[in-house]
């Protein structure tokens, strides 16, 4: 019966590496967004924003990295718990929540398929 599932914890390990590449992708966007607007000295708009947007980028990094590292572990069965945390961390990725529920629904299923 386990090896009908076999293909969940793949699936899941995959959703979770797209959205933290997609999470990555975003954070550099708007560390480039937030130079353009410290650097060009955009007209109504305070000198605080451009900072501000790149601090903005860092928790979308560490959800991105930490969505990858939950996916490397899904696709590796090992270690549940953190193939679990990547995939509920793979929710903060913009635009990927469909994603990432189904990551999140592909790892709980397939829990005994984990060493």
């Amino acid at each position: 019966m386990a090896g009908n599932k076999n293909w969940m914890p793949l699936t899941a390990g995959i959703l979770e590496i797209i959205c933290g590449v997609w999470a990555i992708i975003v954070s550099f966007a708007l560390v480039l967004v937030g130079t353009i607007f410290r650097t060009l000295s955009v007209p109504n708009v305070p000198a605080f924003v451009g900072p501000l947007i790149g601090v903005m980028s860092i928790p979308f990094a560490l959800f991105g990295i930490l969505a990858i590292v939950g996916g490397i572990f899904a696709l590796r069965k090992k270690i549940w718990g953190l193939a679990l945390a990547g995939a509920i961390i793979s929710i903060f990725s913009p635009y990927m929540i469909l994603l990432a529920i189904a990551a999140i629904v592909f790892v709980a299923l397939s829990r005994e398929e984990f060493a």
